[in-house]
């Protein structure tokens, strides 16, 4: 309801989603967890991806007892490859995060590394408007922060004055704008 702040909730997006205003947003967002409350619980929605898709409790059971286990998370839809396809790709963004981390790369650096090579002052990458060079460095900021450092966009987002749906199309930019230019973050 966004009465209570909690770092890893996204209250204002949600919100964001069921009105303009806070207080209509509220209800708005009151009324349809009632209404969803009130269709009970759904077989369709429970269980888990892998859970599902093998095809409910009871051959998840059959499995484990043929000794046959598949890799599941409950975040995560498909099948047990699809899963450990999902860990090992943000396995390894995370190995790449941790890296660029460990040598002193943050929002700061980042942003004086896109400064160097668009050849303009940092500054201009926190400044409000559209543009061109402002959008086009701002792009390759949210790129690397994004998919290299690994900077939630919610984050990005609140920095830079811009919606969420804009940082992630700003990430699309950049990257392209990286891979056109040859540009790479160190």
């Amino acid at each position: 309801m966004g009465k209570v702040k909690k770092e890893w909730q996204e209250t204002n997006d949600i919100l964001g989603m069921f009105g303009q205003k806070t207080g209509q947003a509220r209800r708005s967002y009151q009324e349809f967890v009632e209404n969803g409350i009130g269709q009970g619980r759904r077989k369709d929605l429970t269980g888990g991806g892998l859970i599902r898709s093998a095809g409910g409790w009871e051959a998840v059971k059959a499995m484990r007892k043929d000794k046959v286990y598949q890799r599941s998370d409950e975040r995560i839809l498909g099948d047990s490859d699809f899963v450990g396809l999902v860990f090992s790709a943000a396995e390894e963004a995370m190995k790449k995060s941790y890296a660029l981390k460990a040598r002193g790369v943050d929002l700061a650096k980042i942003a004086l590394r896109v400064s160097e090579v668009l050849e303009m002052k940092p500054e201009a990458i926190w400044a409000k408007g559209r543009f061109r060079q402002t959008v086009e460095a701002r792009s390759l900021f949210c790129y690397w922060a994004v998919r290299e450092l690994g900077v939630p966009m919610s984050l990005l987002g609140r920095k830079l004055g811009i919606s969420i749906s804009s940082v992630s199309k700003s990430v699309v930019r950049g990257q392209a704008i990286a891979e056109s230019k040859g540009f790479s973050l160190l």
